[in-house]
């Protein structure tokens, strides 16, 4: 493997004063709820809304000249996006992004203020438009998950947490690409190795749970219909498969109105406003379908940029 937990640890300093060291959010009654001790680190705080800022910045501040010079790209159906193109702007380069039709209005917008060019095409093209761009313009690709400093990026939200809360039983994130459950993986083996680091899907979309068990990328022949947009992925990256496999201890999956519910109570009870994705990882918990008494358990909430036109007819329900 070319990364080691060290790397979180040199993002984390390349980040600092640029990131948001975003809150961690904890309840009473969700511990009463759970019987366990839970701790949300709410990065729906974050800079764009999501986690994705941590790994886009530690990304591209890291590019040569000569690649600042031709500028980036990358793919995303919105959190990435932002992230990139927030990034981009900050260090001054030109940035594009292919976004994929049926991406959040919300995000494909918040990626448009940012500055980023826009290039609009079906889930299945966007890998091979990406790649007809490099080809014709030089631009650096910048991919969502399967990059080494995207992994470790993303893996300083976790650092901060076993930072300010100490020791976890247990740490559990969402897994769409892999990016963020590898970089909290090796994050946890810097800071807390006797924690159990564990990665959830929603059931519809378990091509990571699948790949990870098999220890091999299997990828889905469709793009999965699940509320939780940001974890709509068909497969996960080599890199983040090799990190998963090496220090990850297991995979969930929860169905869809496991997801609904979650992210209701946060809404409504501790007033944290969540996208779907980051409701994920509380589930298997807060449902009870994942018990573990009397744990101290920390949650990534990866993001708060909710498609509320879309959304709210799911609350409803």
């Amino acid at each position: 493997m070319s990364l080691d937990p060290i790397s979180v640890i040199h993002a984390a300093n390349r980040l600092n004063g640029i990131v948001n060291q975003t809150p961690v959010m904890t309840s009473r009654t969700l511990n009463q709820l759970t019987n366990c001790i839970i701790y949300l680190k709410c990065e729906n705080f974050q800079r764009v809304g999501a986690f994705k800022f941590r790994g886009a910045y530690n990304a591209i501040s890291q590019l040569t000249k000569t690649q600042r010079k031709a500028g980036v790209i990358a793919h995303s159906s919105g959190n990435h996006a932002q992230g990139v193109a927030l990034a981009a702007k900050l260090l001054g380069i030109h940035a594009v992004i292919v976004m994929p039709e049926d991406a959040p209005e919300n995000k494909r917008a918040a990626t448009a203020v940012y500055g980023a060019d826009i290039i609009t095409c079906s889930a299945f093209e966007r890998e091979q438009i990406c790649a007809n761009q490099v080809a014709q313009h030089g631009y650096t690709l910048i991919h969502p998950y399967d990059n080494n400093q995207i992994i470790a990026g993303q893996g300083t939200a976790a650092l901060e947490l076993f930072q300010e809360v100490g020791d976890l039983d247990y740490l559990l994130t969402p897994v769409g690409g892999g990016g963020l459950i590898s970089g909290s993986a090796l994050a946890a083996a810097h800071s807390c190795p006797t924690c159990q680091v564990i990665g959830v899907e929603p059931e519809i979309a378990a091509d990571a749970n699948r790949s990870w068990r098999a220890n091999k990328i299997i990828t889905l022949d469709h793009v999965p219909p699940t509320i939780a947009d940001g974890l709509r992925t068909r497969f996960i990256g080599q890199r983040n498969l090799a990190v998963m496999h090496h220090y990850l201890s297991d995979m969930l999956t929860i169905d869809e109105a496991s997801i609904i519910e979650t992210m209701k109570f946060l809404w409504m009870r501790m007033k944290i406003v969540v996208e779907p994705s980051a409701a994920v990882p509380l589930a298997p918990i807060f449902s009870g379908k994942y018990s573990r008494p009397n744990k101290r358990i920390g949650i990534i909430l990866s993001g708060g940029n909710v498609d509320l036109l879309n959304l709210i007819p799911n609350l409803l329900h």
